[in-house]
């Protein structure tokens, strides 16, 4: 691994950069959303795919159609009506989770290292930081593909974010649980950590020599 240092040695990061769903916010529970699989009769990740992956949620993703367009498509993709359709949505987040130890850290980070996310995600990301998980506080910087019109691994949303953070690449490291969003990340000269459940985050970032508040 290639790391960006100083004269003496010392790694220079100055940003790190997180993903949000799988990251910020994990499905730690998946019975909700296999319960509600199992009620529509759908596959196993139907529901999942329907949302995220279909070509309707990808357009939501780039920005093409909105959230609320989305979950229209959705209400008609099952003949749901307004009741049906909120108790799908609320079935299927029900095993979300604030990652609320990797919060913390982040918080830790700052005023030291700016904070940022780069999230694949629907016009309604800032509204779902700011609200359903309040946690935009602590990012100097928000980057979503919906409002960006494009997603993760292009590598025009990671030079868009370098631009407005004002670092050069190799002064930033990427968080995502996706391996070829840490590629993508790669590729433009950024510092990237393969997150899983199992990541010590901290330990990680502590090997580029970033040390929270937390570890001193």
């Amino acid at each position: 691994m290639v790391r960006h240092c100083d004269q003496e040695g010392t790694i220079m990061i100055k940003a790190v950069i997180f993903d949000v769903g799988g990251v910020l916010v994990r499905t730690e529970d998946h019975a909700p959303r296999r319960k509600v699989e199992e009620r529509l009769g759908l596959a196993p990740g139907e529901a999942e795919r329907l949302v995220y992956n279909s070509d309707m949620g990808r357009a939501a993703q780039r920005g093409e159609i909105t959230a609320a367009e989305l979950w229209r498509s959705v209400q008609e993709h099952f003949g749901f009506d307004a009741d049906e359709l909120q108790q799908f949505r609320a079935e299927f987040w029900g095993g979300d989770r604030l990652n609320q130890p990797l919060v913390d850290l982040i918080r830790s980070l700052r005023p030291r290292y700016q904070t940022a996310i780069i999230s694949n995600a629907m016009d309604d990301l800032n509204q779902t930081l700011a609200e359903t998980y309040p946690i935009a506080d602590a990012f100097d910087l928000i980057v979503g593909s919906a409002y960006e019109g494009i997603m993760k691994p292009d590598a025009e949303i990671f030079l868009r974010t370098l631009a407005r953070l004002g670092r050069a690449p190799e002064e930033t490291i990427f968080v995502d649980d996706f391996a070829h969003n840490v590629a993508g990340a790669q590729a433009v000269g950024m510092h990237a950590i393969h997150y899983t459940p199992q990541t010590d985050v901290a330990a990680a970032l502590a090997s580029y020599g970033i040390a929270s508040m937390e570890r001193g």
